[in-house]
């Protein structure tokens, strides 16, 4: 094998020592009723991995604006300084109420890519989104009616119309997408958070999703993006202002509130690396189980380069851990 053919580092790799940490450190306030700290323990123990990563890095999507949030922030340098010059995406936890609450669905996810190549929106925090896997990719149209992008998606997948599901979150702001399904004759899964693992679920064949429908978060749609971007599949979205001044801000920024952002739109590289582990478990990932002085934990690992898809499941000693991160797991 020649040197231009030899594989390269898989920064996934190391990534998902960083998702790990989190939801560990997450998880130990399941069900607690306090989304605040579930969202702090899981900053802290990002924070405190990413500090090792052989990146020089630098925060594109942060979570915090959108939630008033214990943030990893927006244009915060994160990794060693060596290595890779890279845009980040974090959300420590997609799902910070549902792991307070103890519902399934949480994750801690991780995104990276080349430095200058993701979009960033900014003090938008919601976009209107469409979301599809790799077989109905090129087949969606943000612009379109509900009905014709799943008679599209369905002819794609060799459906009935009927036989869709389409995924949704479970939001007022929503229920055109809802009305408009029903009366298409699809199916609906509808979710109280964690749109990131929804959009992915849409490109996993066994998952029973087919396409993601409505308004959510912008830094969710960006590491989405980074996701499918791994999967080949396939997300379209508009920014979605609040208010006049959310619409004030995109005028004073040169933000288009009238374009839609493709999936290169919101990622524009061709090395993607994106990780996830699960908090509370779900239909995408386990959650985290504990035991005695260790845990268990069930992550993806992606890169968009290789195409490689991982699967890692992980016992971890804490005690050992815990010395090594200094990030409370016990």
């Amino acid at each position: 094998m020649s040197a231009s053919e030899a594989p390269d580092h898989n920064l996934a790799l190391d990534l998902v020592r960083v998702t790990e940490v989190a939801a560990m450190a997450a998880a130990r306030w399941q069900g607690r009723g306090d989304k605040e700290a579930v969202d702090q323990a899981a900053v802290d123990g990002m924070r405190a991995v990413l500090s090792t990563v052989d990146v020089d890095g630098q925060i594109i999507i942060g979570e915090g604006e959108k939630d008033n949030a214990p943030m990893l922030f927006n244009g915060e340098q994160i990794g060693t300084g060596r290595g890779l010059q890279v845009d980040v995406a974090v959300d420590p936890v997609d799902g910070t109420t549902l792991t307070a609450l103890g519902l399934p669905g949480a994750l801690a996810v991780i995104a990276l890519s080349e430095a200058g190549t993701m979009y960033a929106p900014g003090s938008l925090v919601y976009m209107d989104k469409i979301a599809v896997g790799p077989e109905a990719a090129g087949s969606i149209d943000l612009d379109a009616p509900v009905q014709h992008n799943l008679k599209l998606v369905a002819r794609a997948l060799g459906k009935d119309v009927n036989d869709l599901t389409a995924i949704i979150l479970d939001r007022p702001r929503n229920e055109k997408y809802v009305r408009a399904v029903r009366e298409a004759g699809a199916r609906i899964r509808l979710i109280r958070d964690g749109d990131i693992s929804a959009a992915i679920a849409t490109a996993r064949p066994d998952s029973g999703i087919d396409i993601l429908f409505g308004i959510g978060g912008s830094p969710e749609a960006v590491i989405a993006a980074a996701a499918l971007t791994c999967l080949e599949g396939e997300i379209q979205c508009r920014l979605w202002p609040r208010d006049d001044s959310e619409r004030e801000f995109a005028r004073e920024n040169g933000l288009d509130l009238t374009q839609v952002l493709a999936t290169r739109d919101l990622v524009k590289s061709d090395n993607v690396f994106f990780a996830a582990t699960g908090v509370t478990g779900g239909e995408l990932l386990d959650g985290v189980q504990f035991y005695g002085d260790g845990a268990r934990t069930h992550s993806v690992v992606m890169r968009s380069k290789t195409g490689a898809v991982r699967w890692v499941t992980t016992r971890h000693n804490l005690k050992k851990l815990e010395r090594l991160s200094a990030v409370p797991l016990s």
